[in-house]
């Protein structure tokens, strides 16, 4: 009798939660991994898209605070001049393939949410230093992304960056050699007038920064040097000096497959980014990249004069 009550039990127990089955676990963040979000429309539809990259965790790791001035003050002119700037710090969307976050436990622990690839840029700005920790598949990606017709324009020590990848030495045009003055007062002397961006130094040539000297593969045939540091304001006796034909350019431009490449030393010091000479440089530097400007490379020999 008792195990006839017992099963009976049983019996109406199993019906119970066929009939009330117990609720789903509710998604985290109100997400559901099994529901198709709708597509956000962009919002910088037909505008020019730059990726800025200011990863430096892998070079020198106080000596360029100034790179998140540089960030905000790029995005903001950038913004006025319709030119939309991704800003990041690590370097996960460069890259040629889909990109995704990383335990994104707003998806239920499924597939995390999908970011962005080099595909959604017209341009990459990097303000880098060190080797980073780019994968060898992301190296290529982005010389294949030059390559084949996007812009690319550097900042400071991206030419302090990925010494042991000499492709994209020769992508960018030169490795940092030295900056034997330290942060000292110069003279600008402007090689390409025309090039926009450049007339802020024609009008005034004194600079205050960090300035560079070059090593290979900088090569004055392969490079449209648009400045250079008048060697009168420099001490070309200095001890840690290795050039010794006072060739010291500060920015240039050149192609790399069928894209365009731009380079300046200028913008280690945090009162750079509040000189508009700087800031107009970098932003017609991005509009040149973008193909907003149209210029040609033209690789010259240091000027007469």
């Amino acid at each position: 009798m008792q195990r006839s009550l017992l099963c009976l039990a049983l019996l109406v127990a199993a019906s119970a939660v066929a009939q009330n089955p117990a609720p789903a676990k509710a998604p985290m963040n109100g997400y559901s991994p099994d529901v198709k979000l709708p597509r956000i429309p962009d919002p910088y539809a037909g505008k020019p898209k730059v990726l800025f990259v200011a990863d430096t965790h892998t070079g020198n790791q106080i000596a360029h605070d100034a790179v998140s001035h540089a960030m905000a003050a790029m995005e903001e002119v950038a913004r006025k001049a319709g030119i939309v700037v991704y800003l990041r710090t690590d370097s996960d969307w460069v890259s040629g393939e889909e990109t995704y976050g990383k335990n994104d436990y707003a998806m239920g622990g499924k597939k995390a949410a999908k970011g962005r690839s080099l595909k959604d840029f017209d341009a990459v700005v990097f303000y880098t230093n060190g080797e980073t920790e780019m994968t060898d598949a992301q190296k290529q990606a982005l010389l294949a992304y030059v390559r084949g017709g996007k812009g690319f324009v550097g900042i400071h020590t991206a030419t302090a960056t990925m010494y042991k990848f000499p492709e994209y030495g020769d992508m960018i045009g030169a490795y940092f050699d030295n900056h034997p003055w330290g942060i000292i007062p110069a003279k600008i002397k402007v090689e390409r007038p025309d090039f926009p961006g450049m007339e802020g130094f024609v009008a005034n040539p004194n600079v205050t920064e960090e300035f560079y000297e070059m090593m290979a593969p900088y090569d004055r045939s392969k490079v449209d040097v648009l400045a250079r540091i008048d060697p009168a304001s420099l001490d070309l006796n200095h001890p840690n000096l290795h050039r010794t034909d006072a060739d010291f350019p500060i920015a240039w431009i050149r192609n790399y497959g069928t894209g365009r490449v731009f380079y300046s030393s200028l913008g280690h010091p945090d009162a750079a980014w509040d000189d508009p000479r700087v800031t107009t440089m970098y932003l017609d530097a991005i509009r040149w990249a973008v193909g907003l400007i149209q210029y040609p490379v033209k690789p010259h020999p240091i000027p007469a004069n």
